[in-house]
């Protein structure tokens, strides 16, 4: 029998037993019940299987048990049966989350291939999920912030440390690094977790009502104030404000918070009472704040106020042998996302991506996992425009670092598939920066 059970669910008993011995023969272990509300008492989120159940059927129908089965676990994949009149309603469910519909009367053949596809998927979405139940049960921000260079790991303990006090922390870095990913990082690893996290976006924020936004308002502070309302600071007390982007403030509203930060307090726009907050305070920036400041258009006390701790995020240019392993984590995430099969990649095109040039850095990186995943990334790619020499040493580092990750460390694989002795592997990692323990199984 087959490691993936199938629940299967019909009312017609003849319809029931064909169909529960075409699984069987084709090695399926089915378990097979009439009434939907029984098959339902099966399943939960460890079920290793598929569903498969006829939509039209008395009491809780096909429909109903899928929606039930979807609150229990989105991801387990179920597959209805119709009748022809059933097709509209069919396209239907397939748009709230069933995995495929097959219209009767149906090959035996169409049905099991549509099994092995959802059983697979299932397979692969358990697994994800216990990885990442281990990654994070041994350490979230790893989980958080996938990478083993240098720059990464570095990164990573000084997370942990700024986590540890409640400093205000200047977070800096190109677009796509994951300023933002970081911010959080810090704060569910602070006593300050279960408290909110409120982001504030400055590059976004509407003139015209920026002072209610931030700091609230009274009933009749103003024409339409018809109650009173909080700001995003007392949404944000005994948690962490996070100030996107703090580049993109103007000049006015700068003044307006450095004053909020050093007197860790607000006056409601329309009253004059003083509300204290308890805040931990996390500005991003994309820009040059230095640069910025001795131009005259940022604050000079503000970026002393903020940078009491500023951390550095590398692009990943600065870490190109994280590309592969990254990829394929973004990938299965992709995959889980869309409800697809985790599509092989092959070890040139791994290759290919560690060459490329990515200045929306893990963003774009993201979306390329998106686009490989529902089949549309080419894998042809625009080659830097670079001296010789530095092409040959990124190609030479990324089709090493690509092969390793192919591998998962083995270095008897790796320099085997890459046509080299040990010794020549060895003097090629070192000469990289890459480490074996830095590509083995998690």
């Amino acid at each position: 029998m087959s490691d993936a059970p199938v629940i299967l669910v019909d009312d017609e008993e003849d319809v029931r037993l064909a169909t529960q011995q075409a699984l069987e023969l084709e090695a399926f272990d089915v378990i097979p019940f009439a009434r939907a509300e029984r098959a339902l008492e099966r399943v939960g989120r460890a079920f290793p299987g598929v569903l498969i159940s006829d939509i039209r059927m008395p009491k809780m129908d096909g429909l109903a048990l899928m929606a039930a089965v979807h609150e229990v676990d989105p991801e387990l994949p179920v597959i209805l049966i119709t009748g022809h009149g059933d097709v509209p309603l069919a396209v239907e469910a397939m748009r709230r989350g069933a995995y495929e519909f097959l219209e009767k009367p149906f090959a035996t053949a169409d049905l099991t291939a549509a099994v092995r596809r959802a059983a697979e998927l299932r397979r692969l979405a358990l697994e994800n999920r216990d990885m990442r139940r281990q990654i994070e049960s041994r350490d979230p921000v790893e989980a958080l912030l996938i990478g083993r260079a240098p720059a990464m790991v570095d990164l990573r303990q000084q997370i942990r440390a700024v986590a540890a006090s409640d400093i205000d922390t200047l977070i800096l870095g190109e677009t796509g690094t994951g300023k933002d990913l970081v911010a959080r990082a810090i704060h569910e690893q602070s006593d300050r977790r279960e408290k909110p996290f409120v982001v504030l976006n400055l590059a976004s924020l509407p003139p015209a009502t920026i002072e209610s936004e931030l700091f609230g308002h009274e009933a009749g502070a103003f024409p339409g104030a018809h109650r009173a309302r909080f700001g995003k600071f007392e949404h944000a007390r005994g948690g962490t404000l996070l100030l996107d982007e703090i580049g993109a403030a103007p000049l006015d509203l700068q003044s307006k918070l450095l004053r909020v930060i050093e007197d860790r307090a607000v006056v409601r726009v329309g009253a004059n009472e003083r509300i204290d907050l308890d805040i931990r305070f996390i500005a991003t920036s994309n820009r040059d704040l230095d640069a910025m400041a001795a131009e005259g258009t940022f604050r000079q006390d503000l970026l002393f106020r903020l940078a009491v701790v500023t951390l550095a995020l590398p692009g990943l240019a600065d870490r190109v042998e994280d590309v592969p392993r990254l990829f394929q984590h973004l990938v299965a995430q992709s995959a889980g996302r869309y409800r697809r099969p985790v599509p092989a990649i092959e070890p040139d095109f791994l290759m290919d991506l560690a060459e490329r040039e990515w200045p929306g850095n893990v963003r774009e990186l993201r979306n390329a996992a998106d686009r490989f995943v529902l089949g549309l990334e080419s894998t042809a790619a625009a080659r830097p425009d670079l001296p010789l020499s530095e092409m040959t040493e990124r190609f030479e580092k990324g089709a090493v670092a690509a092969a390793l990750a192919r591998h998962a460390g083995d270095l008897k694989a790796t320099y085997e598939s890459l046509g080299v002795s040990r010794k020549t592997l060895y003097e090629k990692m070192q000469r990289h920066g890459l480490k074996r323990e830095d590509f083995a199984p998690d």
